[in-house]
């Protein structure tokens, strides 16, 4: 049973990855027809309605969260709405690429989290792959800050992104703490469902009104990538450690360079292409590398 449980875990983790590094692109795409907070609210409200209806007819007693949610899951919804507005406030003002890169900081800061949980010392090993990753960040950061005609933007893009990795640990520390007591699609849908209501009066209804074909399929695709990723994020954390499921997490920007990759050779007019200089390529590695360095060795939360 172990071993089924952990490669369950392992299969649940690639998943997401996988989801999470096709996401930054498609999100990327549809910021040519819709605000930032428009596109979140849809995301959640698709969402939602799959899991609702879902529920409505197999776990139709599970809907009973919404009566007494616990107060560690309405956090972890406020932080994982306010990630979700900062990636895409971040992605609206820089790339996909540079994007991916540094919401890395947030399977970092959840791995450093067994220090704080655990009560440790911070050892030679934490202080290495710090080191490793800020020096990634910092040579991934000022290669691609000079090589943008507004380093501003840049500058705040980065910064919002930043935001949203914070955010991200601080969600995934609630959310594996609730797996061990609540289903995960009882958590999801209480999330799903809140954070709906939450960027309801921030949403451009007229915005959805004059989309093409192709982007109402992006933006169905927007929310059965959040359904599936988070469902499988959730499952990765009941069957396999914390430390793990980050290192395979960490490793998604690696689909979404490749992806950007091909598309900037194919000089596609949909996505503006990405600015890989061998520095930058250096940085990214030292930031992924660190990443899962620190992960590797931190204890298991």
């Amino acid at each position: 049973m172990p071993n089924t449980n952990h490669s369950k875990g392992i299969f649940y983790a690639v998943i997401a990855a996988l989801m999470w590094g096709v996401l930054a692109i498609a999100l990327k795409v549809v910021l040519r027809d819709l605000p930032s907070a428009t596109i979140v609210w849809v995301r959640f409200a698709i969402a939602f309605l799959i899991l609702f209806v879902y529920m409505l007819v197999k776990q139709r007693s599970s809907l009973s969260i919404f009566l007494h949610p616990p107060g560690k899951l309405i956090i972890a919804t406020l932080c994982l709405g306010f990630n979700y507005y900062g990636y895409m406030k971040g992605l609206e003002y820089t790339s996909p690429g540079n994007a991916q890169v540094f919401i890395q900081l947030g399977p970092v800061l959840f791995a450093m989290a067994g220090i704080y949980i655990f009560k440790e010392r911070i050892n030679w090993k934490h202080i290495v792959g710090f080191v490793i990753v800020l020096t990634g960040l910092g040579l991934f950061y000022w290669e691609q800050l000079f090589a943008m005609t507004n380093q501003k933007t840049y500058s705040l893009g980065i910064l919002w992104v930043i935001g949203g990795a914070i955010s991200w640990a601080v969600y995934a520390i609630y959310q594996k703490d609730l797996s061990h007591q609540t289903s995960t699609n009882q958590l999801n849908i209480f999330i799903y469902g809140l954070c709906m209501i939450i960027f309801a009066p921030m949403t451009k209804y007229s915005s959805l009104e004059n989309l093409g074909m192709v982007s109402w399929l992006l933006v169905l695709f927007l929310g059965i990538n959040t359904v599936v990723a988070y469902g499988a994020i959730a499952m990765a954390f009941r069957y396999l450690d914390s430390s793990k499921v980050s290192v395979i997490i960490t490793m998604n920007p690696l689909l979404t360079f490749a992806l950007m990759y091909i598309f900037g050779n194919m000089n596609v007019s949909w996505i503006a292409a990405e600015h890989f200089s061998v520095a930058s390529i250096i940085g990214a590695v030292l930031a992924l590398g660190g990443a899962i360095f620190v992960i590797l060795f931190t204890r298991k939360v």
